[in-house]
Parts: structure tokens; C-alpha cells; sequence
């Protein structure tokens, strides 16, 4: 029976059924369940590059309270995305400043790091690369000397020297482009630091081993993935790994990781005792797997038109020690920086480099928020030496119905171009927040951004209780961001008639739910959303057969409403959803439904991609932000006046908490672009330890942000919707710089924009940025390639 749900009963502003518990304190997170337990301390390399000649535990293992030591050795082998080259535990080379080596479990935490601290590790030291400038030089230490010895855990990557994964888009003829008469040529350079994503809960886990079997309790985003780690990590099957997850307080992409949960299990297995591991803050802080620090060499062949006729670029990411998740990273350049425009041909290269510093992982919208900063400052510059409206080359140049992207997927749907005549309407509706009395400068800009909603399998299954409630049991973990509370009960309840505090929502757990890849991406809504809308309805169409049978109705002539089964159009007719629960069960058993979902697959161009994860995107969000700054020309300092967020959400299920994640990613944007400043020392680590040198937006920081949801676009989603949570934060960097740019008159190069940086620019002493390691010869750029020879061409104009 195929019976669409009404959008109309899903839609409301449902408030988050944990809020009251977070803010008072009840909730119970991985980090709270520390009672009974040994606890364990990791031991960390003090050096950013050496070999290991020796390691000498006696001291630690003769202090009292000392339970158990994890080695290398305890679990074996190399793990990563794309290609395995990351060691649990290292043993023999250690390749960043912090790199844990061993981890001790004790009767305390004190004990631990004491233990940790009095084990002697002698090494031999070796060269170490710091920037990716040095290196991709050509006399440059390599840093993985086996590299070509790894498993390569994806086909189509990419690969050589410092270099652990290249991804390349290629489309059309871009030296044509370049040499036609009528085009000017723009070139820039630009780079951005890292950023924490400082989640109040850092990395945990709790594992216990019990009966040949672990089970882990940990903070993470991604069950499945830490169970066959971990699984694999200890050599044992995975079903012997179970996987809990309890409240967690805030991922943002850094709860991807799976690198603590399998050393708690091994030190669980040798104590027999519950171990907990929980990262310090300090821990976290010169640990954590930020975004990503990364620089660009970016050109464009445009006509007075505004038409880009060419464009070619090369992305380094810093990926620090190991390839992690930079490697599938790369794969993003095509749809964020060869997004938001229509190219009449397209060169772009993302390359992953190694350096001795601490790795990096996933952030919110991940490579999309710099790389968003990269192309719409490049269009501000393309607009000015072109002589056109900024806003007005967007409205010619974005991506429309029909048009081709970077892979050669097709866009469906006129999304852009509408989103910016609905912010140039919400613009006129409020006046400029200037004073030019006061002295500063103003500027203001809008910009656009690409995102996408991951997808892959998603599994659920609604149990529907004697009471009439409902069972969802998925593996989905609430991160924050309000879908496993709001979003899916109301899909649910929408489906079944019932109200949404009716449906119980299952904590993950591996081993009561099907597989699914993980929450994050903006994928949960999406893919575990259309699989329990599915398994809802499997539970629906049972009941309204029973029902059917005992109304002498035809089942497409019933409805589920207000905890009743109705005949359509004729209210108070029907009866108790109770009684048709008990009698499916005296005939069938418990009614149940499973659901499943994973990506349908959008088909790119054959051979425009190389090395990538994903060549086309299966769902397309667009956003679209305006902002205005004051800058004091004295300090540097800027201030925020105004902001505004035009957001493509398919469907608002819950437009209050897609409010709610827009004004939390623009705030988190803001940090990324004026605040938080990561500089990494002589000695390879990050030199900000703590919130005294890590800064911040505080609350004084904060601007409210005006919202408008543009609804209606193209969405493969359940009921039309598309993930909210991530994209927020896409555009803010971008629409600070170009904003700042406007307001003192320069070229804004680099993120973030402290008040020092700001001063020296207006005050003129900052060169125009170049990156002499990235050719200005695409072809240069690439592993492998012969560089033909460069056919000669008259000269052409370049800004």
C-alpha cells in the first residue's frame, strides 16, 4: 500500500525532549561513567620525529596500582581512509609531538599519567617537516618511507612521497579557455589555519570484556565504524565487539575517530576489569583532529560578460602525520570549489600532505567552509577586474536547471539564482546597520556555497507497543543536533497517527540495530529519516489490514490519526489503534517494520574524476549570506553588525531547531574567521594548550542571525528534506573576508582575521600572497604526470 504521509502532519516546532535534563545536569554522557572502574593514561612521544630504539616499561609496571600496559603489539597493524598507515600505538617511528605510544590502566587517573610519565623511551632523532611547503620540496625527508607498502583500502588513489592521496577533476578543454582573445585571466593564492572543533565532551570510552565478547561505551559518531576497528584491531570477529553510545556532547566531525576505543578494550581484556580512557582537555586540545590548515593557487578565464570560460586549481591539505580523513577529503574540492558556478571547463587538484604535525580530521561542512572563503573571495576579484557588480556576476554565473558541475553531474532545479533575489529582498527590508560618524570602516558583502547531504545505509525498525506507542531502534547517535529527538519522532508519529512523544527513540547499540555509516554530513535526517519513514509505513500498512478486517473497510480507506484508525472523512467511525494492536497480535505476533535506505547513486561524466570517494552528489544544499562589518581602522578590530542566512532546507521539518542550528553554525563560522588562531612550533606541537591562548566567540560575540528557510528544492530526502545542521557554517568565513575586503580597501588573503592581521593590512604591510610551492603551471601539480610542453599563446591580461 502506497499511502504518501502528509508533509503537513509532520511540520511543527516540536522542542527537544532532552533539554531539560542538559541543561540541568541529568544527563548522563561516556565521560560520567567513571564509577568502579580502572583508569587509563596514554604515553605520548615528546619529540615530532625519531625512531624508537628502545622502550622500558619496569619502572611504570613496578608502581603500586598499576594494572596493565597496551603496546603496539597488543594491537597489531594500520588503520586509515583510503589507505591504512596510522598505528594504534606506534612502536618503532613516531611522526608527530603527542603521538600515543603505550597506554596504562590503574586503580587512578593519577596513578596512570604517574605510570606513563615514568617510562623510559629512548629514541634517535629524524628530520622533521613541518609546513607542506617543505614538504613538497624536492630534497624533503619522507615521512612515510614504506608508503608504497600500504594497504590501499580504496582503488584510484593517488599516491607518492609526502603526497598520501591526490584527488583530480578534469572537464572540457582549459587551455582553449585560457587562450581565447576575448578573456581576462585572474589569478590568487589564499590559506587558512586549522580550528578545533572543542566539543564539551571530549573523546571517551569505557569498555569492559566480558564472556569472549567487548563492549564499549564511547562518544562517538559512528558505532559501526568503532566496531569493526576495533574488531580488527584485536584480531577477533566483529560480532564479539558491542557498541553503545550514550548521550553525546558534541561531535562535530572530530567524533569520527576511532583511535581510543580499541587501546580501552585491549587494557579491558588484560585487567578483566571496566576501563575508562578519557581524553584531558589539554589532550584534546594538542590532539584533537582539527580542521584542516590549507592553501590554494586558483585562476580563472573570464569574459567582460562575466562568463568563466576556464577555470584551473591546486589545494593542499595539510593531512599532519596520517592520511585520516584528509584522504577522503579530498574528494570534496570538486563540489565545493568547483561549485556554486557554471564552468565552461574545469582543472582542479586536491592533494593530502603529510607533515610531523598532529593529524587532522572532519569539522562541520569540512574542506567546503575554506574552500567556499577561496572561490568567493576569487569572485570578488574576478567581479572588480571584470568591472561588474559582484552580486550581479553571481546572479549570471551561478549554477542553474540543466547546468553542468565540476564531474559533469547535472543540477536539477533553479535554486541560487532565486536565493539571492530572496536575500536581496530581505537586505531592502532591513536598513544598513552603519554610523559613519564613528570613524570606522563599513563593508558588506554577499556570498554563495555548495554543500551536499552524505548518504550510504542507513537501517530501522519501529516496533509498535500494546500501548500504542512506537519503538524506533536505529543505530542513529543525538550528536546535538536534534534529529534523533525531534526530526525522526515526528516522521514516525506523522506516519502512524500518533503525537511524537509517543515514539520511543532507542540509544544506538550494535547490537540491536542494522548497520548504518554514521551521523554526521547532514546525513541523519536523510538516510535514517527515509529508513524509518520506511519502516514506519511497512508498520502502518499492517495495521490499517487489520483494521480493514475488523471495520469491514478497505484499507485504503482508513487513516491512522490521534492514536485511532479512521475511515477517511467520517471521524469518531473507527476505533482505538489498542485494539487493532491486539488483535494483529493474537493473530501474527508483535507488529514491527524494518526500513532501509542507502544512496541511489547520480551519475558524473566517465573520466572527469581520479582518486575521488564521491564523484557526484546525490543531494545538493545551497546557502547563501550576507553580513556587515565595522572595522576600527586603529586596531584592526572587527565587529559583526548584521547578519543574514538564506538557507536551502527542502522541507523544515522543525523550522525552530533548523533556526537553531543556523544561528549555532554561523556563531561557530565566526570563531573560524576572526577568532580561533592554531600556530604550530619549532617543536611540531600545537601552542595552544587551553582556552588562555585558544580563543573563542564569546557571548558578547555573538550576533543574532536573521533566517530565511527557502523550501521546495530538489531533495531525494524523506518528504523532501535535506540536512540542516551542516551547512550553516559554510559561507561565514567567506562573507566576513569579502566583507572586511570591502570595508578597508585590500585584498583579504587568509583566515582568521585577527585584529593584528586586519591592522597590517590596512596599514599595508602584507605583500600580495603567493605560494611559490604550488606551480602556476596546473600540470606541475600533479603526481605522475609529464608536463607537456606549454603551447606558446599571446600575452593575455592578468589581475
Amino acid at each position: 500500500m502506497n499511502r504518501p504521509t502528509d508533509p503537513r502532519t509532520v511540520v511543527m516546532n516540536l522542542p527537544r525532549r532532552d533539554a531539560l535534563d542538559k541543561v540541568t545536569g541529568r544527563t548522563r554522557y561516556t565521560s560520567d561513567l567513571g564509577a568502579g572502574v580502572l583508569h587509563a593514561a596514554i604515553l605520548r612521544s615528546t619529540v615530532a620525529s625519531a625512531r624508537i630504539l628502545r622502550m622500558d616499561f619496569s619502572p611504570a609496571l613496578a608502581m603500586k596500582g598499576v594494572r596493565a600496559i597496551a603496546q603496539a603489539s597488543d594491537a597489531p597493524g594500520l588503520f586509515g581512509i583510503g589507505i591504512a598507515d596510522h598505528p594504534l600505538l606506534n612502536g618503532s617511528r613516531i611522526r608527530f609531538k603527542g603521538e600515543p605510544l603505550a597506554a596504562i590502566a590503574a586503580d587512578t587517573l593519577e596513578i596512570a599519567r604517574a605510570a606513563a610519565a615514568a617510562v623510559i623511551v629512548e629514541t634517535e632523532p629524524l628530520p622533521a617537516v613541518m609546513t607542506m611547503a617543505d614538504a613538497l620540496s624536492p630534497d624533503a625527508p619522507i615521512i612515510h618511507p614504506d608508503w608504497k607498502s600500504y594497504e590501499l583500502l580504496r582503488e584510484g588513489g593517488i599516491r607518492g612521497g609526502n603526497v598520501a592521496w591526490e584527488a583530480r577533476v578534469s572537464r572540457g578543454d582549459t587551455d582553449a579557455a585560457f587562450a581565447r582573445p576575448d578573456i581576462i585571466i585572474i589569478e590568487d593564492c589564499f590559506q587558512v589555519g586549522r580550528q578545533n572543533q572543542l566539543p564539551f565532551e571530549p573523546r571517551c570510552a569505557v569498555a569492559s570484556y566480558e564472556d569472549g565478547r567487548y563492549h564499549i561505551h564511547t562518544s562517538t559518531q559512528v558505532p559501526w565504524t568503532v566496531r569493526a576497528v576495533t574488531a580488527k584491531a584485536l584480531g577477533v570477529s566483529p560480532s564479539r565487539v558491542r557498541v553503545t553510545v550514550p548521550a553525546v556532547g558534541g561531535g562535530f566531525g572530530l567524533k569520527f575517530d576511532c583511535t581510543i576505543e580499541p587501546i580501552a578494550a585491549v587494557l579491558a581484556q588484560k585487567t578483566g576489569r571496566t576501563v575508562s580512557l578519557v581524553h584531558s582537555r589539554e589532550e584534546e586540545n594538542l590532539t584533537c583532529l582539527c580542521r584542516e590548515n590549507a592553501e590554494v593557487r586558483i585562476r580563472s578565464a573570464v569574459t567582460a560578460e562575466g562568463e568563466i570560460a576556464g577555470r584551473e586549481a591546486t589545494v593542499l591539505m595539510d593531512c599532519g602525520a596520517y592520511g585520516g580523513e584528509q584522504v577522503f577529503l579530498t574528494t570534496m574540492t570538486a563540489h565545493t570549489l568547483g561549485g556554486n558556478y557554471k564552468l565552461g571547463s574545469v582543472r582542479l587538484n586536491s592533494r593530502a600532505v603529510y607533515t610531523n604535525t598532529p593529524p587532522n580530521g572532519a569539522f562541520r561542512a569540512c574542506n567546503g567552509v575554506y574552500n567556499t572563503f577561496f572561490l568567493e573571495r576569487h569572485t570578488d576579484n574576478i567581479a572588480r577586474a571584470i568591472g561588474m557588480h559582484p552580486l550581479e556576476l553571481r546572479r549570471r554565473a551561478v549554477l542553474g536547471d540543466g547546468d553542468i558541475g565540476a564531474t559533469g553531474q547535472v543540477f536539477l532545479g533553479d535554486v541560487l539564482r532565486p536565493m539571492l533575489d530572496r536575500m536581496a529582498a530581505f537586505r531592502d527590508r532591513t536598513p544598513d546597520q552603519r554610523d559613519r560618524a564613528d570613524g570606522r570602516l563599513y563593508g558588506r558583502a554577499t556570498t554563495v556555497g555548495t554543500w551536499f547531504i552524505f548518504v550510504g545505509p542507513s537501517s530501522a525498525t519501529v516496533n509498535l507497543n500494546a500501548d500504542g506507542s512506537a519503538t524506533l531502534v536505529t543505530s542513529g547517535v543525538e550528536i546535538g543536533s536534534g534529529t534523533m529527538v525531534q526530526a525522526l519522532p515526528q516522521i514516525v508519529a506523522a506516519t502512524l497517527g500518533l503525537s511524537p512523544d509517543e515514539v520511543i527513540v532507542k540509544a544506538a547499540d550494535t547490537d540491536a540495530a542494522g548497520r548504518d555509516l554514521g551521523v554526521g554530513g547532514g546525513r541523519a535526517t536523510v538516510s535514517i529519516g527515509a529508513a524509518s519513514k520506511m519502516a514506519a509505513e511497512r508498520v502502518r500498512d499492517q495495521i490499517l489490514n487489520i483494521a480493514a478486517e475488523m471495520l469491514q473497510a478497505q484499507p485504503e480507506d482508513l487513516i491512522l490519526t490521534k492514536g485511532r484508525v479512521e475511515i477517511a472523512d467520517r471521524p469518531g467511525t473507527g476505533m482505538a489503534i489498542t485494539s487493532a494492536i491486539a488483535r494483529a497480535e493474537a493473530l501474527h505476533g508483535p507488529v514491527s517494520g524494518n526500513g532501509n535506505f542507502t544512496a541511489p547513486g547520480v551519475a558524473a561524466l566517465p573520466g572527469c574524476a581520479a582518486g575521488h570517494f564521491i564523484e557526484a552528489i546525490d543531494i545538493p544544499v545551497f546557502a547563501v549570506h550576507d553580513c556587515e562589518v565595522a572595522v576600527d581602522p586603529d586596531t584592526g578590530h572587527v565587529e559583526v553588525l548584521s547578519y543574514k542566512v538564506v538557507q536551502d532546507v527542502g522541507l523544515a521539518l522543525n523550522p525552530r531547531a533548523v533556526h537553531s542550528q543556523i544561528q549555532g553554525g554561523v556563531v561557530q563560522g565566526l570563531g573560524y574567521a576572526l577568532h580561533e588562531k592554531i600556530s604550530i612550533g619549532p617543536d611540531g606541537a600545537l601552542e595552544q594548550p587551553g582556552f588562555e591562548q585558544y580563543l573563542v566567540p564569546l557571548a558578547g560575540d555573538v550576533v543574532p542571525v536573521e533566517i530565511d528557510l527557502y523550501e521546495g528544492a530538489p531533495s531525494i530526502g524523506p518528504l523532501g528534506t535535506k540536512g540542516a545542521g551542516e551547512v550553516p557554517i559554510l559561507n561565514v568565513g567567506a562573507t566576513v573576508a569579502c566583507a572586511v575586503s570591502r570595508a578597508i580597501g585590500r585584498d583579504v588573503s587568509e583566515l582568521p582575521l585577527t585584529p593584528p592581521t586586519v591592522l597590517a593590512l590596512i596599514q599595508g604591510r602584507t605583500d600580495r600572497m603567493d605560494h611559490p610551492h604550488i606551480a602556476a603551471e596546473w600540470t606541475e601539480n600533479l603526481l605522475g604526470a609529464e608536463v607537456p610542453p606549454r603551447s606558446p599563446a599571446k600575452s593575455r591580461p592578468t589581475h
